[in-house]
């Protein structure tokens, strides 16, 4: 199976460009106001609207209010909803939106994983490394993208450690906090593709 990569935190139109060129499988857009990456819901829609079918339009949140979710679902249409995993207890989400539950280097993982989640650091988005260890377990039970502090200089160590179903990048593809560098895109996707085992 081909190795997923996921770009996150897309601000510019050349940056979703360099994504959807180089072959990301999915694209994301911050909606926490704490972030550098935060867009609003028609910005998203307007920097996706030349994603094509097949590349998934995730809407990256955390500790979203049920609010500030039905903002995003209809003022931007993603096909799928990035929070901490503990937070879609309490959201309503339309059927059709895909969820991708994030589980965090130092927090209990649940007994029972979902069928794909995402591993991240403590912190997003400052470029700290997740527990490849705990991640290589987590891998074993579950589709797993490892995400947290990966660059196109360490994603084939991280991916030859962990064996993730698929790989996430924000802050390892900036030339500073929420400017995508479309080079450091296409050198990460690069590199992850070709670290993927057969």
């Amino acid at each position: 199976m081909t190795l997923w990569v996921k770009i996150c935190g897309l601000t510019s139109t050349d940056a979703v460009g360099a994504a959807v060129d180089a072959g990301a499988d999915a694209v994301g857009f911050v909606f926490h106001g704490a972030s550098p990456r935060h867009v609003e819901p028609a910005t998203a829609l307007a920097l996706a609207s030349a994603v094509p079918a097949g590349v998934l339009r995730v809407a990256v949140t955390r500790h979203p209010t049920q609010a500030e979710v039905d903002a995003i679902v209809a003022g931007f249409r993603p096909d799928a909803l990035q929070t901490d995993a503990g937070d879609f207890d309490g959201l309503r989400l339309p059927a059709a939106l895909g969820r991708l539950p994030v589980l965090r280097t130092g927090t209990a993982a649940p007994a029972a994983l979902p069928r794909r989640c995402l591993y991240e650091s403590a912190d997003s988005g400052r470029g700290a490394t997740a527990d490849w260890h705990e991640a290589g377990l987590l891998a074993r039970r579950t589709e797993l993208v490892l995400a947290g502090g990966l660059s196109a200089e360490n994603v084939a160590l991280a991916i030859a450690a962990v064996r993730p179903f698929g790989v996430d990048v924000s802050s390892g593809v900036e030339s500073a906090p929420g400017r995508k560098d479309p080079r450091k895109i296409r050198e990460f996707i690069a590199a992850a593709r070709a670290a993927a085992p057969p």
